[in-house]
């Protein structure tokens, strides 16, 4: 029915639209939503509004991640390039797969064990001592993430 080229390619295929979907999201929450909410002057309004808006995305992103995870490990298994994490030219799939399990860590470890807890009860007692502290958290993440992407895309096509 399908080669095992084809499924590769389906790999890849979905591996870029799932971090396309996860990125793009982070982009969003990061460049849009974060700072948007800094200009809310009501503590109670904020919360709301960001609790649905991140909530509907935090769906998204678990699905992303899944997705990236197992699409690019079956890359990996499918071109036998598991060596290439003994080599620092490849240092974009260090990078990637360390963005991958940093988030996949966050997502499905400490934001329900106690991530989300802490930002609620940090936001009680100083909400825009809280969104700034998110800020700069995504603003952290989303720039190792575009490295690892531009790192990937460099890479793969093989100019790094």
């Amino acid at each position: 029915m399908f080669s095992d080229l084809d499924l590769y390619f389906f790999s890849r295929v979905l591996h870029i639209i799932a971090v396309v979907f996860w990125i793009g999201g982070v982009a969003f929450v990061t460049c849009v939503l974060i700072p948007a909410l800094k200009d809310f002057s009501h503590t109670q309004d904020k919360m709301v509004l960001f609790e649905t808006l991140e909530g509907k995305f935090a769906k998204q992103a678990k699905i992303s991640t899944i997705t990236a995870g197992v699409s690019g490990f079956y890359m990996l298994y499918f071109l036998q390039a598991w060596s290439r994490y003994s080599m620092i030219e490849y240092w974009w799939l260090h990078l990637m797969t360390l963005v991958w399990a940093v988030f996949s860590v966050v997502l499905f470890v400490f934001e329900p064990l106690f991530l989300h807890r802490w930002f609620l009860q940090s936001a009680q007692r100083d909400c825009d001592k809280a969104f700034k502290r998110l800020h700069i958290m995504h603003i952290f993440l989303l720039t190792i993430s575009i490295i690892a992407i531009a790192g990937a895309l460099l890479g793969s096509h093989g100019y790094l």
